[in-house]
């Protein structure tokens, strides 16, 4: 007996030893790095992909990378990336040739955003989002818009706020399940608008929904996105401005999804960033008012046709965390989510609340633009509010509001 349990010792001490020495070489080897394959091309900058260029990148690119300090793609913290993953801060993708990507040529962008490899070989782990399954033109487009004249992308000679430190398990999902994806071998181009079904299932994949909407970023499938465990069914744990957990809504048609939601529905939410109940989506998703009539009915008509998935999601009340003793117009920043894209503060996100007295004369201008921020501003994130806030609300949220630019 006693020899059994010394091997069961020296068997465990063995297993203890190589775990630990594995777990070590992990932290050591840190994310990885990969030979880096040279690409020939020169993106030609069309009117129209400027356009286009600049709509897609408004929905992959902007929500990271815009600092509301430098009013330009220069960088950010993302407080929104869940904390196993370790600080994360953007990069500066302006056009500067040192702090930004303005010394980087069409095909090093490219290789970037299809494989995941920076041209110093270096891995950009799962938060920054991979493109192998867009279409060239729309991938060229992304390009375009980058090296185009737009204010956005005006060379910064800025370093991002922060550094980024991975954490163990990032460096461990880098070296195991997230890794350099192959560059294309052939043309990739986007299914015709007039096949509803199959342009949508392009949409969804282009535009990255199934990472947040499928189970967990652990289980996500680049290569094959439907593979991804729980596809579109929701529940994976996001995190908002505060570093508060939020679950993604299930997509599928099952009732506990989107079964129940009309074109009309889908369009709000999506566009709008309202529920068909009138109630709020709060970040880290935003509205994309740049998708069109065309490309809502695609996503619909794409994700009717996906396995329903029963996964009733709970959603995450903010405003259940402000005392009653609040003042009201703090319990209204709560209540209308706020909260969930500008943080506690209204320094977070990619508007500082704390500078709308600066921004706005007067209280009249500031209430105009949450109401319909949309028709002031058609390229804004920013919902328009008229008929969710109700009327008495708006001069309460905009003393509370203007107070927060008192504290800095």
């Amino acid at each position: 007996m006693r020899r059994i349990s010394k091997i069961a010792g020296i068997g465990l001490g063995a297993v203890v030893a190589v775990t630990g020495a594995a777990a070590l070489a992990v932290e050591i080897g840190g994310i990885p790095r990969y030979d880096v394959e040279r690409v020939d091309l020169r993106v030609e900058r069309t009117p129209a992909r400027l356009a286009r260029g600049k709509k897609l990148a408004s929905i992959l690119c902007v929500g990271c990378h815009a600092d509301p300090v430098t009013g330009r793609l220069t960088g950010r913290p993302l407080v929104d990336v869940p904390a196993k993953f370790g600080a994360v801060t953007s990069r500066n993708i302006t056009r500067h040739s040192d702090k930004g990507i303005g010394s980087w040529t069409d095909g090093e962008i490219a290789y970037l955003l299809r494989t995941g490899v920076a041209r110093d070989g270096r891995y950009l782990p799962p938060w920054m989002i991979k493109l192998p399954h867009m279409a060239d033109d729309d991938l060229q487009s992304i390009i375009a818009f980058l090296r185009s004249e737009d204010p956005l992308v005006a060379a910064a000679d800025v370093d991002p706020p922060g550094a980024t430190r991975p954490s163990f398990l990032t460096k461990l999902l880098c070296q195991v399940a997230f890794k350099k994806l192959p560059y294309p071998s052939h043309p990739i181009e986007a299914p015709p608008a007039a096949d509803k079904v199959a342009h949508g299932r392009y949409l969804v994949t282009a535009l990255d929904c199934y990472g947040c909407h499928s189970a967990s970023w652990q289980t996500m499938n680049i290569a094959e996105p439907e593979r991804s465990a729980g596809f579109l069914g929701g529940g994976n744990v996001l995190t908002d401005l505060r570093g508060k957990p939020i679950r993604s809504a299930n997509l599928t048609p099952d009732e506990t999804g989107i079964g129940r939601w009309s074109q009309a529905d889908l369009s709000r939410a999506l566009r709008q960033g309202f529920r068909p109940d009138g109630t709020p989506i709060r970040a880290p998703m935003a509205p994309m008012p740049q998708l069109t009539d065309d490309e809502v009915g695609a996503l619909r008509a794409y994700l009717r046709t996906v396995p329903p998935i029963r996964n009733p999601v709970p959603r995450s009340l903010e405003g259940d965390q402000v005392s009653a003793d609040a003042p009201p117009g703090k319990r209204l920043y709560y209540k209308y989510a706020c909260v969930s894209c500008h943080g506690d503060s209204g320094a977070g996100g990619q508007a500082d609340l704390r500078r709308a007295g600066e921004h706005f004369p007067n209280r009249l201008a500031l209430e105009a633009w949450i109401r319909n921020a949309p028709g002031i501003k058609p390229e804004t994130r920013m919902p328009a509010w008229q008929g969710v806030i109700a009327d008495a609300d708006y001069e309460p949220l905009i003393a509370y509001v203007l107070a927060l630019g008192q504290k800095r």
